[in-house]
């Protein structure tokens, strides 16, 4: 028996003994994979910057060059015109026409040849306007960015989309990667590389991958490599860390016992659980407080073991934010509520869908990304979200945050402040950051007793809420005299448990159509505050 169980102990040291061998590959392929995306994402960035920046500057050129012309096509508009392109490095020409195509003057007084390559598309923010065309013989795709002049005319400016020819932006790129520059509708612009082997894909991790967008233009510039090429740019330090690795193997052991040990806490259970989609959303209705109407709901999460057991978001998301887990368990939460409440958004397109935010979402700018790319063209409108801000750890107001929250008011989302005058809920981001709503936290509503008439904390949220041109939801109503106190004082919309508790996606469902279906007569849910109606 002895025996037996000493050639199992020596098994298991030998196969032991090649853990770090193996971990040496795991950590460099993470390694280089990390580094290797940082560079892509920079390399991508650069570029859309430069897309970027010639852009705006062509459209302040085409604004300058009407403000100092009275009108079109005088010898001062022309020579204003070839003013701007000779201290341009982007701008190549400025025609003059009409709604129909007519041409009635340029810079240089000869007929601009052009094909449009896609639509007119609107720019953010500007009056201006760009469309994608082919330009004179130039071998890259140009954009024209038109502003009307009048009822009649349009002024267009025709930048290059890149300074670059195709062939240098070729010789920039490693063997078997690709470069696709595209508008955010799908149009492809340019391709140059292997974009054939990146679609075809099997797998996300077979290549490196950077993407961004260029500002407000609708346009974005794509970057793939494959993780074999990149990876064999790192032949030397593979070899020095075998090497090392296979000196050390035996003092890995113990570290191979603390590592099998280590996977059975908490993280990698939390992290096998988001993989295999155990993190469900649940959904409390929020409730016009006046008419008993469903307003919107709040997403919350939780925990539905393999085995049944239901985990209480108390345990594991203070847990979650801490490791960096709350950031993949967000976006399996998105694209669950895309899944689930499609069909209603598109029957109750006013209805408020709030999702959490934490504070690592507001260090890395992909979060803006990666609402577009679940709620983009989904029945799931970008006006219909709410994210709130849910402040368990301090969020410093950098230019990242204010980036992210530009990024998604750009989209058309609002930003809320979860828990308002509580933790880490630094009321003064409400005038720094573009907080949209504030959420009165159930620890105020709490102080409603029967017979009081005043609750002077409360109050004042209320009422600084209400300065600052805020709507207001108070959390964790469960009595009608906190809703008729919250009422009286002009708070519209509450959820808690005199309405309902949060519900799994099918009752949740079976609630809204219930309560859109009786929407001119008081529903049993809201009775308790519409009865005071």
């Amino acid at each position: 028996m002895k025996t037996r169980y000493s050639n199992i102990l020596m098994l298991l040291g030998a196969i032991l003994a090649f853990v770090p061998i193996v971990a040496v590959d795991y950590l460099l392929d993470a390694y280089i994979r990390v580094r290797e995306q940082d560079i892509s994402q920079q390399y991508v960035r650069t570029i859309t910057s430069q897309i970027s920046i010639g852009s705006n500057d062509a459209i302040a050129d085409l604004r300058r060059i009407l403000a100092d012309s009275p009108s079109l096509c005088t010898p001062t508009f022309v020579a204003n015109v070839q003013v701007a392109i000779e201290s341009s490095l982007n701008l190549k020409q400025v025609l003059v026409e009409n709604a129909d195509g007519v041409q009635y003057c340029d810079a240089f007084g000869r007929n601009v040849t052009y094909s449009p390559l896609s639509r007119e598309l609107p720019v953010p923010g500007h009056i201006e306007t760009i469309t994608l065309v082919q330009f004179g013989d130039m071998d890259m795709p140009a954009l024209k960015i038109t502003q009307a002049f009048g009822d009649l005319r349009r002024v267009s400016a025709f930048v290059p989309i890149l300074g670059q020819t195709k062939g240098t932006l070729a010789e920039g790129i490693a063997a078997g990667s690709m470069l696709r520059v595209s508008l955010t509708d799908g149009t492809s612009i340019m391709t140059i590389g292997d974009a054939a082997s990146f679609d075809r894909r099997a797998e996300s991790t077979e290549f490196v991958y950077g993407q961004a967008f260029a500002g407000e233009l609708p346009l974005k510039v794509e970057y793939a490599m494959p993780f074999a090429v990149a990876r064999s740019g790192y032949a030397d330090l593979d070899v020095s860390f075998t090497i090392v690795a296979c000196l050390m193997s035996a003092a890995f052991l113990v570290l191979a016992l603390n590592y099998v040990r280590r996977s059975r806490v908490p993280a990698f259970d939390l992290e096998r659980g988001i993989a295999r989609g155990e993190i469900k959303p649940y959904y409390q209705p929020i409730i016009n407080l006046r008419t008993g109407e469903l307003v919107g709901c709040e997403v919350l999460c939780r925990w539905e073991k393999k085995n049944g057991e239901l985990v209480p978001p108390g345990a594991f998301i203070d847990y979650a934010e801490v490791t960096g887990l709350a950031i993949p368990m967000t976006l399996s939460l998105m694209q669950q509520v895309k899944f689930d409440l499609s069909d209603l958004c598109l029957l109750m397109p006013e209805m408020k869908v709030a999702i959490n935010l934490f504070e690592g979402h507001f260090r890395d700018d992909s979060i803006v990304e990666d609402v577009q790319a679940i709620f983009g063209g989904s029945p799931v409108n970008f006006r219909q979200l709410v994210f709130e801000i849910t402040e368990r750890h301090p969020m410093g107001n950098s230019a990242v945050a204010n980036s992210v929250i530009a990024g998604l008011h750009a989209l058309g989302c609002r930003l809320a402040m979860d828990d308002a005058g509580t933790g880490h809920s630094n009321l003064a981001y409400l005038g720094t950051l573009g907080i949209d709503i504030i959420k009165i936290d159930r620890i105020f509503v709490d102080m409603i007793k029967p017979g009081t008439t005043q609750v002077p904390v409360l109050d004042g949220l209320i009422a600084m809420a209400k300065d600052l041109d805020c709507e207001i939801v108070a959390e964790g109503v469960e009595t009608e005299t906190q809703a008729l106190y919250l009422r009286a004082r002009g708070v519209v919309q509450a959820q808690g448990f005199i309405f309902a508790p949060a519900l799994k996606h099918s009752a949740f469902k079976e609630l809204a159509l219930a309560l859109h279906a009786n929407q001119a007569e008081p529903t049993t849910i809201a009775a308790v505050v519409a009865s005071a109606a």
